[in-house]
C-alpha cells in the first residue's frame, strides 16, 4: 500500500511517500516552505537521491498539496505515474483533547472534533485540518487517518495532568495537561526497547525528544504517565524559542510591569524566550556551542540553563516511575550533540547512570547504547520517525495490517 504522509503547519507543508508492501520504503519526501508569502521554496528527494527545488508563490496549503501530487507524478523525479497509485493519507494532527486517545479513520465528526480543539492549539490545528480538507478536495476517495500528538499521553492519571487550579475549569473548558511530541516518545521508546533486546511492555523508561521543540515522558509498562509539556507546548523544557517553566507569577508580574497584552505575553514566551532569549543570540544549539566555545558567557548560561531542566525532570521522573530502565535521547539536539547528552547523565551514577564517553561522542543520528556496560540504567540515542509512526498507523487502520 503506498501512503503520503502530511505534516501541515502554518506556513510549511512536509512530506514522505511510503511503499507499506514493501518494509515501510520511504520513497520520497520533501517540503514546503513559506506557504502564503511570496516565493515559497519547494524542496523534494526521491530514494535514489534524484532532488528536485522550486521556487514558486504558494498562497495556501490546497496549492501546496497539489504541487506534492504534481511532483510525486512527475516523470523526471516522481515515483509513482498517477494519484490513483496513493490508496491512503495520513496527517500529523497536533491537538485531539480528550476526544482521541488513538489514531482514527476520518470522518465530518472528527473533523469536527479537530476544529473545536483549535483553541488548544491556535498555531497547529488550523492548518493540520486545512491539509484534510485540501487532500479531501484534491483526492475525494482516498482513505485520511489523523494521529495526533497528545494521544499517546492520554494514558496519565490525574494527578498528573490534572491542575491545581478550579476544578470548574477542567470542568468547562478541559483545562489540563495533554502533553505533545506523543507519536515521537511512542517511536523512539519501542524501537530502543527492541534495540536492547529488552520487551518495551515490562520497561520503565524516560524518553528526551530535545529539538527546537523539546520535551520528555515517563513511561511506564508501554504507557506514558507523565510529560513536560501541558495544556500547550510552552510548559515543561527550555527550548529554542519557548520559555518552558516560568511560574504564573512571573507572566503575571511581566504583564503588568511591561502593560503587556495576552498576544505580546504569548509571543514573548513563544517565540522571544529559551535558548534565544537568555543567550541574545540564536534558537540553534550548533551557533549556541560555537559562540560557548570562544568564550559568551549568555551562550554558555543558556546551554547549562537547558541541561539542568532536563536533569531535573529525569531526576522527577526516575521517582515518578520507581526508578529507570533506559533513558533515550532523540530529536535533533538529542540524536547530534555529544556534549549535551554528556552534561546531561554527568554524576548521575548515584542513580544507575554511567556514561561511556566513547561511544557518546561516536554516536551522531544512528541507534546507539552510549551507557557503560556497568550502568543499571541504559542510556541510548535512538533516531525518531514520526512520519514512520502516521505511515504505520495509517497502514494499520486502513488495511489491518499492523507495522510494529
Amino acid at each position: 500500500m503506498n501512503i503520503l504522509v502530511l505534516n501541515c503547519g502554518s506556513s510549511s507543508i512536509k512530506y514522505q511517500f511510503l511503499d507499506m508492501c514493501n518494509n515501510a520504503e520511504l520513497k520520497a519526501k520533501g517540503i514546503i516552505e513559506r506557504i502564503g508569502l511570496k516565493d515559497g521554496i519547494v524542496k523534494h528527494k526521491r530514494f535514489d537521491d534524484v532532488k528536485h527545488q522550486l521556487i514558486t508563490d504558494v498562497p495556501n496549503h490546497e496549492v501546496g498539496i497539489n504541487i506534492i501530487l504534481a511532483i510525486l507524478t512527475n516523470p523526471e523525479y516522481g515515483v509513482i505515474k498517477t494519484i490513483d497509485e496513493i490508496k491512503a493519507v495520513g496527517h500529523r494532527v497536533a491537538h485531539g483533547g480528550e476526544n482521541f486517545t488513538k489514531s482514527v479513520l476520518i470522518n465530518q465528526a472528527v473533523k469536527d472534533d479537530i476544529e473545536k480543539c483549535i483553541d488548544l492549539a491556535p498555531l497547529h490545528n488550523p492548518a493540520n485540518l486545512k491539509g484534510i480538507l485540501a487532500m479531501e478536495k484534491l483526492i475525494p476517495n482516498v482513505p485520511q487517518v489523523a494521529v495526533f500528538d497528545t494521544s499517546f499521553h492520554q494514558t496519565m492519571p490525574p494527578e498528573a495532568y490534572i491542575y491545581a487550579l478550579p476544578y470548574e475549569y477542567y470542568d468547562k473548558y478541559k483545562l489540563r495537561r495533554y502533553g505533545f511530541h506523543g507519536t515521537s516518545h511512542k517511536y523512539v521508546a519501542q524501537r530502543a526497547s527492541q534495540f536492547i533486546g529488552k520487551k518495551y511492555e515490562d520497561l520503565k523508561i524516560i524518553t528526551a525528544h530535545l529539538g527546537n521543540g523539546a520535551s520528555m515522558c515517563a513511561i511506564k509498562n508501554g504507557e506514558s504517565v507523565d510529560t513536560s509539556m501541558g495544556l500547550t507546548p510552552i510548559e515543561g523544557l527550555v527550548m529554542g524559542t519557548r520559555s518552558g517553566d516560568a511560574g504564573l507569577g512571573v507572566v503575571l508580574y511581566m504583564m503588568e510591569k511591561e502593560n503587556l497584552s495576552l498576544k505580546a505575553m504569548s509571543d514573548i514566551v513563544n517565540k522571544k524566550s529559551g535558548l534565544l532569549g537568555i543567550s541574545g543570540l540564536t534558537s540553534d544549539m550548533r551557533d549556541l556551542r560555537k559562540a560557548r566555545d570562544e568564550g559568551n558567557e549568555k551562550a554558555k548560561l543558556a546551554i547549562d540553563i537547558f541541561v539542568y531542566r532536563i536533569r531535573k525532570y529525569i531526576g522527577s521522573y526516575t521517582y515518578v516511575l520507581g526508578g529507570a530502565d533506559m533513558i533515550v535521547f532523540t530529536g535533533g539536539i538529542g540524536e547530534n550533540e555529544e556534549l549535551i547528552r554528556k552534561m546531561v547523565c554527568e554524576n548521575l551514577e548515584f542513580a544507575g547512570i554511567e556514561l561511556d564517553l566513547a561511544l557518546n561522542n561516536s554516536a551522531k543520528g544512528e541507534p546507539t547504547i552510549i551507557s557503560s556496560p556497568n550502568s543499571k540504567t541504559k542510556v541510548v540515542v535512538m533516531p525518531t520517525n514520526e512520519e514512520l509512526v502516521i505511515a504505520c498507523d495509517t497502514n494499520k487502520i486502513v488495511s489491518k495490517n499492523n507495522c510494529f
